[in-house]
């Protein structure tokens, strides 16, 4: 949500927003090893898709779908990094990041991070969830406004109380 949010900021089409969505939250494939095991979860998760070079080549091809690709590849690599960063602060002890993999296996840690089930964290998200229905109130879209505009439609109405 912290990358639909950040993009309407700008002035961006649908699809655009979409984008910075995909951005914003893609570093977490490197999480799918949940579904093999726990230790290829714990292994890989914030390492093969929470680093500098991933984010890279995820922004190239995403900017080549939008309008203005330098502003949206500066966009896409700046919600990529804003991941990391909650992530750096909000996914527990013990939850490094390997932002130079794979030119080096170093972690970034914070030895002040909290717990996923944190107060912060939950604020975090309330604050994101606020921030989405004022612009569905506001500018008349959701987050799924590129995926399913008509169910985006009803959304607004719901928060515009036009139902």
């Amino acid at each position: 949500m912290s990358g639909w949010c950040v993009a309407n900021l700008f002035d961006l089409s649908p699809r655009e927003r979409f984008l910075a969505m995909v951005a914003a939250s893609a570093a977490d494939v490197d999480g799918v090893g949940i579904f093999v095991s726990w230790d290829l979860y714990t292994e890989y998760h914030h390492v093969i898709a929470h680093n500098a070079m991933f984010g890279v080549l995820l922004a190239l091809p995403l900017a080549v779908f939008s309008k203005n690709r330098v502003k949206a590849f500066c966009l896409f690599l700046s919600l990529y990094h804003l991941h990391l960063v909650l992530d750096y602060y909000g996914s527990g002890l013990g939850w490094g990041i390997a932002y130079f993999w794979p030119f080096s296996e170093h972690q970034l840690q914070n030895p002040g991070a909290w717990e996923l089930s944190s107060w912060q964290n939950f604020i975090a998200g309330g604050f994101l969830v606020g921030w989405m229905i004022l612009i569905a109130v506001r500018q008349r879209r959701s987050p799924l406004e590129f995926i399913t505009p008509s169910m985006d439609k009803k959304i607004v109405a719901v928060f515009r109380k036009e139902a």
